[in-house]
């Protein structure tokens, strides 16, 4: 399999980027007069799709938290192992000044944290889950009943 040139890898990340063909394979180093159609030719290529569909997964998997990740930061926060800072506005005859002090989450986003993750595990729903059961018909009224 072809590999993919140096070129046409700045064109895909440029893509990537812009969204926007005829501008990405300048940047990328194509010609202004062919840029368009340079451009899609490249995209039509698996080598170059293949590529941008890979880093877009990889773009997705670091911008959006993955439920583990939810879990864990929620779990820290319960227990109290995220700081939080605050700001103190502290002055005298000199000025003022603002200081930065970390303190511990305080009990509200601890409880809350808490409470989400008692949710995400269904520790305090009143509602049961059934299956979805379709009733079954039976006759058993006599043909000869009237």
């Amino acid at each position: 399999m072809a590999k993919l040139t140096e070129k046409q890898r700045r064109f895909a990340d440029e893509y990537i980027r812009l969204g926007e063909i005829t501008q990405a394979a300048i940047n990328a180093g194509y010609s202004t007069k062919t840029a368009h159609a340079t451009g899609n030719e490249n995209l039509k290529k698996p080598i170059v799709k293949t590529y941008i569909d890979e880093r877009l997964e990889k773009l997705r998997k670091e911008s959006i938290a993955e439920q583990d990740e939810i879990l864990q930061y929620l779990t820290s926060v319960m227990r109290g192992n995220v700081n939080d800072e605050h700001l103190m506005v502290t002055g005298d005859d000199m000025g003022t000044m603002v200081e930065k002090h970390e303190r511990r989450s305080d009990t509200m986003a601890r409880t809350k944290a808490a409470e989400l993750l008692g949710k995400r595990h269904m520790m305090w729903t009143e509602k049961h889950q059934v299956e979805d059961v379709t009733p079954i018909l039976v006759e058993d009224v006599p043909d000869d009943d009237s």
